[in-house]
């Protein structure tokens, strides 16, 4: 079963033997499994983590969201300028989540421009992400609303093509970081 931020839909059938050994298994699906709704969501891969398992169900934690390989390559074009911009972020939670920035302009940019846009995009992170929990978190990031405002507040300074994250990982969880804390 999916988590909360995705309705609890199933996502997968998988043969378990022992269900302590399920635990950690990692399900790979698309956006367009889980919502069958839009074929263009195809190109969002999604990563689930069992997290318990009770009988025949188990329950799953968002793990890692990114592009499809694919889409990736039909996004880059020759004369334009790719820029990234990883960061880690930490919910209201606790979650951690490193997040990978792209953006892709019409025309090559120089290095002022490139440092601009980074900026724009860690400052729109750093104040809309700390104020979500895990789930708002997850929808944002899977439904593009991150991306756009990313993309409105740049589109002042810069002309963009395309703003999104291609790859958002779980580092650490809330129960990971309080054990680490009181270590």
């Amino acid at each position: 079963m999916a988590p909360d931020s995705f309705n609890n839909v199933p996502i997968a059938y998988v043969p378990i033997t022992n269900d302590e050994a399920a635990k950690g298994r990692v399900i790979e699906v698309t956006l367009y499994d889980i919502l069958k709704g839009d074929p263009s969501q195809h190109q969002y891969k999604m990563y689930f983590q069992i997290d318990k398992v009770e009988g025949d169900k188990a329950t799953t934690i968002f793990k890692r969201y990114e592009y499809a390989k694919e889409f990736l390559r039909s996004l880059i074009r020759r004369g334009s300028s790719k820029i990234e911009y990883v960061l880690d972020m930490k919910t209201k939670d606790g979650y951690i989540f490193r997040i990978k920035v792209l953006g892709l302009t019409h025309r090559p940019l120089n290095t002022s421009r490139q440092r601009a846009f980074r900026s724009i995009a860690k400052e729109v992170m750093e104040k809309t992400i700390p104020q979500m929990s895990i789930d708002q978190f997850v929808q944002a990031t899977c439904f593009g609303k991150i991306n756009s405002d990313i993309m409105g507040a740049a589109k002042r300074v810069i002309k963009m093509r395309h703003v999104g994250l291609e790859k958002v990982k779980l580092v650490r969880t809330a129960e990971a970081e309080i054990t680490l804390l009181q270590a």
